[in-house]
């Protein structure tokens, strides 16, 4: 089924966007995109006004993603975001400033409803994939809700996933592929998974960014190859994925989460250009 993010609802938490993004198995390619981690409202901003004008420019819809907290990070001491209350002020101003819609993560069952008020899409980070209780609090928010297939899991298990959000009466579910472990500090991709997992009836992301990690690879933080992620998104393209999920950062050097693997916005727009017309090819 198709369904649109961004549009207002009866609880009156949201006003409806000039142009709802539509997302599905028979919808146009799409986007989520942002920094990994909310860094300042400044940096949100900026690239939020970035990411509006490459999807005018690419005519691909775009998702603008950041977390208000990254609770997995590999070092205690490794930077983790403003928290829930500056968090969720800085992702209302960018929906307000730029009306893209937005989309952040929730670790928590208590985290989804006031998180919904806020942004028009729920996403439930990989290793919180199988938790009932989150998946089901967020199910019942009536937001859509883009879940990351564990890397622990195969993709044909992810129908658990979908079935707790189904169980909740919401069927707006997509499901992102980001990499499954292989030994040590390694992902490997297998696009057969985009596949699979949209025979659940639900779209597929793939998470080009995050696939291109090596967890844990710097011992307190991860390691990564930025430089594979283009090669990887236009692979899952071809391969039938409906979207993609894509990290970006002015100075990726400089970010304060998942720096190694973090794509320059520079390359963003030739990617998404690029991409949209292998989407057109293999649609027919």
């Amino acid at each position: 089924m198709n369904f649109k993010i961004g549009v207002g609802d009866s609880k009156g938490g949201l006003s409806a966007l000039p142009k709802p993004l539509e997302v599905g198995l028979d919808a146009p390619l799409f986007v989520m995109a942002g920094p990994c981690v909310i860094e300042s409202k400044t940096c949100c901003l900026d690239i939020a006004n970035r990411l509006l004008e490459i999807g005018a420019r690419s005519d691909v819809g775009i998702i603008f993603k950041a977390s208000f907290d990254k609770a997995n990070r590999s070092s205690v001491s490794s930077f983790r975001g403003p928290g829930l209350e500056e968090g969720l002020e800085i992702l209302a101003a960018v929906r307000r400033q730029t009306n893209l819609p937005v989309m952040t993560d929730v670790h928590e069952p208590g985290q989804a409803g006031v998180v919904s008020e806020v942004v028009d899409c729920l996403q439930v980070p990989a290793f919180l994939c199988r938790q009932t209780d989150l998946l089901c609090a967020c199910g019942r928010t009536g937001r859509p809700v883009n879940i990351k297939k564990g890397q622990f899991l195969s993709p044909a298990e992810m129908k658990n996933a979908v079935d707790k959000i189904h169980s909740c009466d919401n069927r707006k579910v997509i499901l992102t592929e980001r990499g499954t472990f292989f030994g040590y500090n390694q992902l490997v991709n297998d696009m057969t998974a985009i596949e699979t997992m949209k025979k659940l009836g639900c779209p597929v992301v793939f998470d080009a960014t995050h696939s291109t990690q090596q967890p844990g690879g710097l011992g307190d933080a991860s390691a990564g190859r930025r430089e594979m992620a283009p090669i990887l998104a236009k692979a899952a393209i071809a391969a039938g994925a409906n979207g993609l999920f894509i990290e970006v950062h002015p100075e990726p050097e400089k970010a304060k989460s998942d720096a190694a693997s973090i794509m320059p916005i520079d390359w963003l727009e030739d990617l998404l250009k690029l991409c949209r017309e292998i989407f057109e090819i293999v649609r027919g």
